[in-house]
């Protein structure tokens, strides 16, 4: 298994690659038969992705979140698989490169620096401390996805006022749906960050004995979901549209990306392990 372990963090940076390839191509061509065969490229690239992950965490019998590299190719797989979830709801495949692209970085970096840890803390092998980190993971991914959607709006935008018909314009999905790719992955988000939120409430006083409920990780990602909570809110009784949702997309991602690097970096928590 240890080997399975070695070629999937191989093969994974070049499933990426080749997915992003065939996105790349579909965007520039718009060939029809790369219409369902790039979610196919997809799907085997996150079922592969899956897989390394449940390898690893047997292998080393604990979750990937032990050290930044590990975190790294959840990240990976968790803004694709977010991609991937909206792009079957929503059947707009025109905007797969952009969001993969993360993928990549992401997972090369993983690929190149991870290493293999055998010796853990206890509570690290958790497998619910893995599920509430994961599932945090997820919500990042969706507020990421929906802040890049954010930015392609604001650049269909401009390209739509000054007159500008090119490929961008051709390609992109309209402005109003953009809006709307941006809003469902907003929701996406706020879903997951709040099911890492509950098992957060529910089972960390139990796993650590200095848990704090004003710890700053904790603080800071109950302001984000509750600054997200208002805009959903917000959008869903018709009170925001357009811009103004791209605005809140935009800001509310730069916002959650600050603070949790203030936290990570300037901040004691009592869930801080490397």
């Amino acid at each position: 298994m240890y080997s399975a372990v070695k070629i999937l963090n191989i093969l994974l940076p070049f499933l990426y690659c080749l997915t992003f390839l065939v996105y790349l191509y579909d965007f520039v061509k718009e060939k029809n038969r790369f219409a369902n065969s790039k979610r196919i490229f997809l799907f085997v690239t996150l079922l592969t992705h899956a897989i390394y992950l449940l390898v690893r965490t047997v292998e080393f019998n604990h979750p990937p979140i032990t050290n930044v590299f590990e975190i790294f190719t959840v990240l990976a797989f968790a803004i694709s698989c977010s991609y991937f979830i909206l792009e079957l709801l929503t059947d707009i495949r025109g905007t797969g490169l952009f969001i993969i692209i993360f993928s990549i970085i992401f997972q090369l970096i993983s690929s190149i620096f991870i290493q293999d840890l055998l010796q853990v803390r206890e509570v690290l092998r958790n497998r619910m401390l893995g599920l509430h980190v994961i599932s945090a993971l997820l919500g990042y991914s969706g507020i990421t996805i929906s802040a890049v959607y954010g930015i392609l709006f604001w650049i269909l935008y401009k390209e739509i006022k000054l007159n500008r018909f090119g490929l961008i314009f051709d390609r992109l999905p309209s402005l109003d749906v953009l809006e709307q790719l941006s809003f469902y992955s907003v929701v996406i988000g706020f879903v997951l960050f709040s099911v890492a939120i509950t098992i957060g409430v529910v089972w960390l006083p139990s796993a650590f004995p200095n848990f704090n409920y004003f710890d700053p990780k904790l603080t800071v990602t109950a302001v984000i979901w509750l600054i997200y909570g208002l805009g959903i809110l917000s959008k869903i009784v018709g009170r925001w549209h357009g811009k103004k949702v791209i605005v809140f997309s935009i800001a509310g991602f730069c916002l959650a990306i600050f603070s949790m690097l203030l936290t990570n970096f300037l901040a004691k928590s009592f869930h801080s392990f490397y």
